[in-house]
């Protein structure tokens, strides 16, 4: 490119005194503008410290760079060519930095709708194509940051997590789990063998008392009975509750002579010859 083309064939003294007014008073606008963005954005609950810091400073630089146009303008430089060249250089940058991006405007609408939030209980899809349960530990312009509850620690991409589906355990501020019981009736009434383990379960420390605990017959028979027990509980501590209700049902069920099958995972029915008719 032939400079003679783009710098002025001459300048004179109040051109280049105009042009260093004009980039001081942009530099000092840019200052403002960017304490003024700080301070409106930080009025909004919804708008994260990160999204505010961010748009401050695009606000501050958009004003330094037009306020240089400006002044290169004022000064007699052709800014044709210099925008051709600005516009391909972002061209460029856009293609290149697609990735990283597509990650950050994710992580600004993560932060701006707050869909999560540190220590939240959330499922998404593992590597390998199954569901992955961990808590929140760290959100930042680029990945969600999990922590497993085996010990791993999983990053997720801002776009993935905008994109697809995520379970959110922890909106709730509750959830709901349950164990099952296989037991024998031994000629006692249903209904008392349902309401033993529900009370079992609703003692249980963690388990939620402003949703009670109840138990779901799936089946009775006159030899056996099977039920699901349902109880809330915080969304973190689902495993040590569980196993606290497998404990304490099955204590209840001894010391009332029952025999009885308590499981947190519901598996097939066990092959035993069918009830008597």
């Amino acid at each position: 490119m032939d400079l003679s083309q783009v710098l002025p064939t001459s300048v004179e003294w109040w051109q280049v005194l105009l042009a260093v007014v004009v980039v001081i008073a942009g530099w000092i606008l840019s200052r403002v503008a960017r304490k003024a963005t700080i301070v409106l954005l930080r009025r909004a609950p919804s708008v994260s410290e990160l999204v505010t810091t961010f748009i401050a400073r695009f606000v501050s630089y958009a004003i330094v760079l037009l306020s240089v146009a400006v002044a290169l303008a004022v000064l007699g430089v052709n800014m044709q060519p210099l925008l051709a060249i600005a516009v391909v250089l972002a061209v460029v940058a856009v293609l290149v930095l697609r990735g990283v991006a597509d990650n950050f405007a994710a992580g600004v609408v993560i932060q701006a709708s707050r869909p999560l939030v540190l220590g939240d209980e959330l499922q998404v899809e593992g590597v390998d194509g199954t569901p992955t349960i961990g808590v929140v530990t760290d959100l930042n312009s680029r990945t969600v940051v999990l922590e497993t509850y085996d010990g791993r620690t999983i990053h997720v991409p801002n776009a993935k997590m905008v994109q697809e589906p995520i379970v959110n355990h922890s909106t709730a501020g509750l959830r709901r789990s349950e164990v099952q019981v296989r037991a024998e009736r031994g000629g006692g009434e249903a209904e008392e063998l349902l309401a033993l383990i529900a009370e079992a379960a609703a003692s249980v420390p963690g388990v939620d008392q402003t949703k009670p605990a109840f138990t779901a017959a799936v089946s009775i028979s006159p030899e056996r009975l099977t039920a699901r027990v349902l109880y809330w509980h915080a969304p973190t501590v689902g495993l040590t509750v569980t196993a606290a209700v497998v404990r304490a049902v099955t204590s209840a069920l001894v010391a009332a002579g029952v025999d009885s099958t308590v499981t947190s995972d519901p598996g097939l029915p066990p092959l035993v010859p069918s009830d008597s008719v």
